[in-house]
């Protein structure tokens, strides 16, 4: 297009404008979780073991099966010894996870468990957890724990082992599970633990650029591109924390391309386009 020598002594500004429309954002604050992630398997917080008090007894009727809720007292099998007849009976209330009566075998103090009860029904999810992460947990820390095959349930932090397995330099952490389900002992199950919170400078993940610079966000000043490297850390709702390389207030490219390099003219466009 040509433009006039008139118009250029009158300081009229070029019809033409300079750069491409991209559009902005300001980076701004976001407050991020700090989650810490722990797989493992659903165990029994307890178990109980029965078994008669006497030798040279047999089995003579079974009343309870594996899967069975049971109360403490609830008669749970009927053994002989010829002429007497001894009743079996729950220690506690819970759910029979185990059971080796069958009418006719036999039953003694020291054999194999008659049944075993999973004491009130309790549950944990016990997994491993890096040593990066176990001093960011502690008792009572709220989780959410999703189990395979029956969903996602609400949890707690209810132990964390003292040691760490020296080869995988893991920590063993007990998940207390609070629900009225139905569980699977052995089940997996995934957690997350919020351990905090923190607050600061933030751009959405399209703002992000890798490349063989490294990670780099494309900052407008002057209605040029400037190439920052960055340091990011936490991600979450698609905000990604930049610990390092970007203020807050500072005009940043909403998604960042490749085509777009350092020194170009730009017209920001869209969420405060303050490119100056």
């Amino acid at each position: 297009m040509m433009i006039s020598l008139a118009a250029l002594a009158a300081g009229e500004p070029e019809a033409t404008p300079k750069g491409a429309a991209v559009t902005v954002l300001k980076a701004s604050k976001f407050c991020f979780s700090n989650i810490v992630e722990v797989s493992g398997l659903v165990l029994p917080r307890d178990e109980q073991q029965v078994r008669p008090e006497k030798f040279g007894l047999k089995v003579a009727e079974v009343l309870a099966d594996p899967g069975d809720s049971v109360t403490a007292g609830q008669m749970l099998a009927r053994l002989n010894d010829g002429n007497n007849s001894i009743n079996v009976t729950a220690p506690v209330a819970g759910t029979i996870s185990a059971s080796t009566a069958i009418v006719g075998s036999p039953a003694s103090a020291k054999g194999e468990a008659l049944f075993s009860i999973i004491t009130k029904s309790e549950y944990d999810l016990v997994g491993m957890v890096p040593m990066r992460d176990i001093g960011k947990l502690q008792a009572n820390q709220t989780a959410q724990i999703k189990i395979s095959g029956a969903g996602d349930v609400d949890g707690r932090v209810r132990r964390i082992a003292p040691t760490v397995e020296p080869n995988s330099q893991l920590g063993q952490v007990f998940l207390a599970i609070a629900s009225n389900r139905r569980l699977l002992v052995n089940s997996s199950g995934r957690a997350l633990i919020k351990t905090g919170q923190s607050c600061g400078v933030a751009v959405p993940l399209t703002a992000i650029l890798y490349s063989t610079a490294g990670t780099v966000v494309q900052v407008v000043r002057r209605d040029r591109v400037e190439t920052r490297r960055v340091e990011t850390g936490l991600m979450a709702a698609g905000q990604v924390e930049i610990r390092e390389g970007i203020q807050e207030g500072e005009i940043v490219v909403a998604r960042a391309g490749a085509l777009l390099r350092e020194g170009d003219p730009v017209r920001p466009v869209g969420g405060s386009a303050e490119g100056k």
